[in-house]
């Protein structure tokens, strides 16, 4: 008999569609086996795409290898050939679709820009190697040319086996390189090397999520059309430059995970794949299913191994070549389902299992995940999902698909949704608790209350929503209207409840830390492509004379109180109490409990709360005027509970607090 598997054994109500479970699991392992001939070679091996596709440098000279089955002839173009066909400078058709060509050392130097110019039945076009691991943007005419990219001063990496301490929880600041900068400009590698990476690490985060390292022809897209898959965007600097940021970021104690595309592929054929030889179902799948309704781009097809392997490398080569501690997939749920989740509402278990999903595309995250943790087993991968597929953040030998973290995609929802539709006196703790641990008890999740997503334009950040107009007018301290005050004070309490009922992470968009005022909107024609809000405005919160620091302060002590409990993210969270008339919470974390009071206007004394018998001091207070609160809490008292005989058998005495109007308060148990 064969032993269950634990996602099955973990939620019985799997039971019904353990035979959808077992098939996808199985179709993983028979997918490997084919992959590496019944396991002749590792999965790593596989994965290795990258050394031999694409142009590299050998011993004698160079030599560039691409895949292209439906070519019929393909020349090297570029300043070296006049940037004409050129029989010198003619590919040779190999076995299985591969072309390859060798060139002496003369025939290429660092910094060259080339094309490929592909043949095929009908036709000819342009096209930037889909290997390409350097492509550049002309300053004039705007167009991509791949670059050949051997310096003789190449940066080496220092630190080659960074490990983040994995006692402490992952805590990630979610960042964007261009616009990391005050001025209106794109950012560059070394600016954010410089002066970014200090601040991160002073706040308490000990994870980067870098956006838009891909390159990607459009700015504006986010960095989420990606063109060039193996290139490093060029527009922020230079391979060594990105590799000297990671570097930085490990000597800081900082990992540092990517934003990896590959839920989708842009259309443009020049600089990306979308019909590079002729060919439009190459990379991607035929009839409806190649074309992203909704994203106006392009779908892998999963099912073929040559896009495997395309994409298995990928994953491998940012590992190996950058030191990349990990990746945090894009558009995970347009990946698991034929209608990539559009339209659909999730509510039952048949959901998930009922024929619509894209199998080729979970044995490939499957397979993703086995390799990046066999690469580096220390790695990270969190999957941005929003459908609640079972088992995506389990290992893979428990019948998921091997993530390391989800993100809870629920909880930022949650709290627009509040911000929106709720008035302050209609704010339910019992609600607010359930939606923070809302989540699969057996796989970890990455908690926020905003990522970059509610910050774009179309949409409000909290702050925004909190505050609106008054942020341009009464953020200097002492002209504060009740809407700062009111802003301030559930921007924190909002942010500790969700980090500290996290089960695995907490992640940060940057700038919101301290409220950064207004929306991101990248240059476009709609704005006269203006770079005003594609930026961060550092100078608001250096400014002591602004209330900003007071949010950032007070995210920097909650992160540090949060580090420093151990094993945080694995302690049992347990509700001590709540009352949505008085609109209180109280839960505890090991020795920490977490109260809080949303009440608008009222404040209790003498508040009541049965934990096990002791004294508590209070360890971080929202109402503290270091954080633009009004110092009603005496934290010098330490407080100590009354017994109660109904009590005494349960262990359990009272402890009594004074909870002001809109405060969150964490105590310790001392003694």
């Amino acid at each position: 008999m064969k032993k269950e598997l634990k996602l099955i054994k973990n939620d019985s109500w799997l039971k019904p569609f353990e035979a959808a479970i077992v098939g996808r699991h199985q179709e993983a392992i028979k997918k490997e086996s084919e992959l590496t001939q019944n396991k002749k070679f590792s999965l790593s091996d596989f994965a290795s795409g990258y050394l031999y596709f694409g142009l590299h440098r050998t011993k004698d000279g160079w030599v560039l290898r691409e895949w292209a089955p439906n070519a019929t002839e393909i020349y090297l173009i570029g300043d070296f050939s006049d940037w004409k066909k050129k029989d010198s400078y003619k590919l040779v058709q190999q076995k299985n679709g591969i072309w390859e060509i060798n060139l002496s050392s003369n025939q290429l130097n660092h910094g060259d820009l080339y094309k490929l110019i592909v043949c095929w039945n009908g036709g000819e076009g342009e096209r930037i190697p889909a290997w390409a691991t350097r492509v550049v943007q002309d300053k004039d005419t705007h167009i991509f040319n791949a670059q050949v990219w051997n310096p003789e001063d190449k940066y080496e990496i220092k630190i080659k086996d960074f490990k983040l301490n994995t006692n402490e929880p992952l805590l990630i600041y979610e960042c964007h390189v261009g616009m990391a900068q005050q001025e209106e400009k794109v950012g560059s590698y070394n600016e954010f090397r410089i002066h970014v990476l200090p601040r991160i690490a002073q706040l308490g985060y000990n994870c980067i999520q870098v956006m838009a390292i891909q390159e990607h022809p459009y700015y504006g897209s986010f960095g989420y059309h990606v063109s060039n898959f193996f290139a490093a965007s060029s527009r922020f600097g230079t391979p060594d430059e990105l590799k000297q940021l990671i570097d930085a970021a490990h000597e800081m104690g900082i990992a540092v995970i990517m934003d990896i595309v590959h839920s989708h592929s842009v259309k443009n054929e020049v600089e990306g794949l979308a019909n590079f030889a002729g060919d439009p179902n190459q990379y991607f799948y035929p009839g409806e299913r190649r074309e992203h309704p909704a994203w106006d781009s392009l779908c892998f097809d999963y099912g073929k191994n040559e896009v495997i392997h395309f994409l298995l490398s990928n994953c491998k080569y940012w590992l190996e070549e950058y030191k990349f501690d990990g990746f945090r997939f894009d558009g995970v749920t347009s990946m698991l389902y034929y209608s990539h989740g559009l339209g659909e509402s999730f509510t039952q278990y048949e959901d998930y299992y009922n024929g619509h999903q894209d199998d080729n595309a979970i044995t490939y995250l499957t397979l993703a995940n086995k390799l990046i943790h066999e690469v580096n087993p220390n790695a990270i991968t969190v999957a941005e999902e929003v459908s609640g597929m079972p088992g995506l953040a389990l290992p893979f030998e428990d019948g998921g698909y091997g993530f390391d973290y989800r993100l809870a995609m629920n909880i930022p929802d949650y709290w627009i949704k509040l911000l929106k539709e709720k008035i302050d006196e209609d704010w339910k703790p019992s609600s607010m608790f359930w939606e923070v641990t809302n989540r699969r008890q057996d796989e970890k999740t990455i908690s926020y209350v905003e990522s970059h997503d509610q910050a774009l334009v179309g949409d409000k950040t909290i702050i925004f929503w909190l505050i609106d107009a008054d942020m341009y007018w009464h953020m200097q301290k002492g002209d504060e209207t009740y809407v700062v005050q009111r802003g301030i004070a559930l921007h924190k309490m909002m942010r500790l409840l969700t980090s500290s009922t996290m089960n695995g992470g907490y992640l940060n968009f940057m700038g919101n830390e301290f409220g950064h005022p207004e929306w991101i909107d990248f240059p476009r024609e709609g704005n006269r492509w203006s770079y005003k809000y594609a930026r961060r405005q550092w100078d608001l919160v250096d400014n002591k004379n602004l209330t900003y620091h007071y949010m950032s302060d007070f995210d920097s002590s909650m992160l540090s109180l949060i580090t420093n409990e151990k094993a945080f993210p694995n302690q049992p969270i347990v509700e001590i109490w709540h009352d949505d008339d008085d609109q209180v919470l109280a839960y505890q974390r090991d020795d920490l409990i977490f109260v809080y009071n949303f009440n608008p206007s009222q404040s209790f004394t003498d508040y009541g709360f049965l934990v096990s018998p002791g004294s508590y001091k209070v360890v971080l207070n929202s109402d503290n005027e270091v954080f633009g609160g009004n110092g009603f809490v005496d934290e010098s008292v330490k407080h100590l509970t009354t017994t109660d005989p109904l009590y005494k058998s349960e262990n359990k005495e009272w402890l009594k607090l004074y909870i002001p109007a809109r405060t969150a308060q964490v105590l310790r148990k001392v003694d």
